[in-house]
């Protein structure tokens, strides 16, 4: 029997177990050790990895670091599942006819070659890849337009019929290029391709459309972002840098300017304003202008201060771009263009724009602008980051067209998120 006087044993749960062997403790220790080697590990590896290493590039992640706009961390990045259609829609054209991937509407061409494709089941957005460019039949060289409603209307009719994706929001996240004159009203005449409009099957899509103007217009009613013409990447790099090219002409322009003021179709082509530069200034010696073709051309430009960048029949002219990528300062001469990326190309700094209307006043304008801010242009244009910019890389890179169709993209997103009729964006 215990006696009372001394104290209860402790119960069997409370007594202390023998002091652990060491290699019992080393054990224990390892394997702490061998777990947080291997976290530290994941965590360097993560943080160690750029974002381009991924397979399917999501440009939202990327931007996240770049100026001017930041986006938010919570936002879901910019997915497009870009459409394997069958060739008749787009491999066959360019199989045809080697122009087909470097001419001036080539957008739609060197956009399906660098967009990054994602499944289907995980985009945001549907790039529907039509060539309506690629038909070199006209007598000029330049492509015919006739069979580009059909044709986008017979993909349209395929999605339809054989994928899910159309019809569950009519269309409304899927996107077509229009790199033409008046972009999808298709013809190059204004007055017919107001009167033709752009296709119905397309008014709730994106458009990508080199045609864009501020107020109002029929051919830019669908929602669109307004993207560069063509110029091949390797312009670029044809020549010297621009800051050491030797710059002995004026103001250049070779192109089309007619001797009549009114061609036989009857139209005012360049609403008369090429015409107008050839009476005030084609016997000025400061005025390098010359109607010609002439392969080389883009030698002439890099010798030139000024590319005077007149409207044709739209608004846009590639010269934008070979300026731009020549390092000559481009002078706009088209009225109320609205130019691609503004907010990352900034073209008041690194362009000049005169007024339909003030072509006689041009020598001057030219005059004033050596005399006091031509330097700052030269460097602001001279910058590799806004050359970059206008170029449509294959595959695409950080900073290129394509890149920066992206970030506009985002942007039509966030602005559209209130809007009904894109509310499948989002699942």
């Amino acid at each position: 029997m215990r006696d009372p006087k001394l104290p209860a044993p402790a119960p069997a749960t409370a007594r202390r177990s023998p002091p652990p062997s060491l290699a019992g403790t080393l054990r224990r220790h390892s394997a702490w050790l061998l777990l947080a080697w291997f976290a530290l590990s994941v965590c360097l590896f993560l943080s160690a990895a750029p974002p381009a290493a991924s397979p399917l590039l999501r440009p939202a992640v990327l931007l996240r670091n770049t100026k001017p706009r930041a986006l938010s961390a919570a936002r879901a990045p910019v997915r497009i599942h870009v459409y394997d259609l069958p060739s008749r829609f787009n491999r066959d054209w360019a199989a045809a006819d080697p122009r087909c991937g470097r001419h001036l509407f080539a957008a739609e061409v060197a956009l399906h070659h660098a967009l990054p494709s994602v499944r289907p089941e995980d985009a945001d957005l549907f790039f529907v890849p039509v060539y309506v460019s690629c038909n070199f039949s006209t007598p000029n060289g330049f492509p015919s337009l006739s069979h580009a409603r059909g044709l986008l209307a017979d993909a349209v009719a395929l999605l339809r019929r054989d994928m899910p994706y159309w019809n569950r929001s009519a269309g409304a996240d899927h996107v077509f290029v229009a790199s033409h004159d008046f972009g999808a009203c298709f013809h190059p005449m204004e007055d017919v391709a107001i009167a033709d409009g752009i296709p119905e099957f397309l008014k709730r899509s994106i458009l990508l459309q080199t045609f864009g103007v501020h107020g109002p217009h029929v051919c830019q009613e669908a929602e669109h972002v307004v993207i560069p013409p063509h110029v091949p990447p390797e312009v670029a790099l044809e020549l010297p840098e621009p800051e050491k090219a030797q710059r002995d002409i004026f103001a250049f322009f070779r192109g089309k300017m007619e001797v009549h003021p009114k061609n036989i179709s009857g139209r005012f082509y360049s609403k008369k304003v090429r015409t107008e530069l050839l009476h005030h200034y084609g016997r000025n010696s400061k005025f390098y202008l010359k109607r010609k073709r002439y392969d080389d051309y883009r030698s002439e430009m890099a010798r030139s201060l000024f590319c005077l960048c007149p409207l044709g029949w739209a608004p846009w002219s590639p010269r934008l771009v070979e300026s731009v990528l020549l390092g000559c300062v481009p002078v706009i001469i088209a009225d109320n263009i609205r130019l691609p990326f503004p907010s990352v190309l900034r073209w008041p700094d690194i362009s000049l724009q005169v007024a339909e209307k003030d072509v006689a006043s041009l020598e001057t304008v030219l005059d004033h602008v050596v005399a006091t801010n031509l330097s700052v242009i030269q460097k602001n244009l001279w910058d590799p980051v806004k050359r970059k910019g206008l170029v449509f890389n294959r595959p695409m890179q950080e900073g290129d067209a394509t890149w920066q169709v992206l970030r506009e993209l985002e942007t039509l997103l966030d602005r559209s998120q209130s809007r009904s009729h894109v509310g499948s964006w989002r699942r």
